[in-house]
């Protein structure tokens, strides 16, 4: 069964008197522990594909299953519960809380879930020092580089062991080598785990790392 299911996806805004079609997707399966890189020029709908999954956004029409789970049948609230157990979020902007150490802000990550096997401050310590912060979890956002500030938030995205984590663009505020760092932890510590990723770039390269691409321009198309 695959981890991700979407059929006959629909997602419309208004402008003035007419819809506006922002995602369109006919058919798109992505297997357990694949990880996968979803593309197209600007317009096709990546980032709120990627809304869709989550359960932060609700289709016109169609149907995501997400392990299972018909999203686009939940309620908000269900939506909710279902984000915070099932889904790790990586975007470009971090998110991270200023007045908070960088092991409070992944702590966070296990607050509003039901957590994974490990105790959950023992797990960010573990993964923190993962990724290279081992002697800066208590040093606060502002007191980071950009490429350790995004460290601490796919820390925070995985300290609650998701089944999928959906990031968005994570690389955008970081050099180029920096980014590739960064993006091989991520995969790496998703391989280690079992975890399913989709993550939305413009960046060819960073796309080659994922094992498959998506081009939402051709799946528009298709629809």
């Amino acid at each position: 069964m695959a981890m991700i299911a979407i059929r006959n996806l629909t997602k419309t805004y208004r402008r003035g008197p007419e819809p506006v079609v922002a995602c369109s997707v006919h058919h798109l399966d992505i297997q357990p522990g694949e990880q996968v890189a979803l593309i197209g020029r600007s317009g096709t709908g990546k980032t709120t594909l990627l809304h869709l999954i989550a359960g932060i956004l609700v289709p016109d029409a169609g149907s995501i299953e997400v392990d299972g789970v018909p999203v686009h049948q939940l309620s908000e609230g269900q939506r909710d519960r279902f984000r915070a157990a099932t889904l790790g979020l990586v975007f470009q902007t971090f998110n991270l809380l200023q007045p908070f150490t960088a092991l409070e802000n992944v702590l966070l990550g296990a607050v509003f879930s039901q957590g994974g096997g490990h105790g959950p401050r023992e797990h960010a310590e573990q993964l923190l020092q993962r990724v290279g912060l081992g002697d800066r979890m208590h040093h606060r956002p502002s007191e980071l580089s950009v490429g350790q500030q995004q460290r601490v938030a796919i820390c925070r995205a995985l300290v609650h062991d998701p089944k999928v984590v959906l990031a968005d663009e994570p690389l955008g505020n970081q050099d180029k080598a920096t980014g590739r760092e960064v993006l091989q932890l991520l995969l790496e510590l998703a391989r280690e785990g079992g975890k399913t990723v989709v993550m939305v770039t413009h960046d060819p390269e960073s796309a080659a790392a994922l094992q498959r691409t998506v081009d939402l321009t051709a799946l528009r198309r298709a629809s």
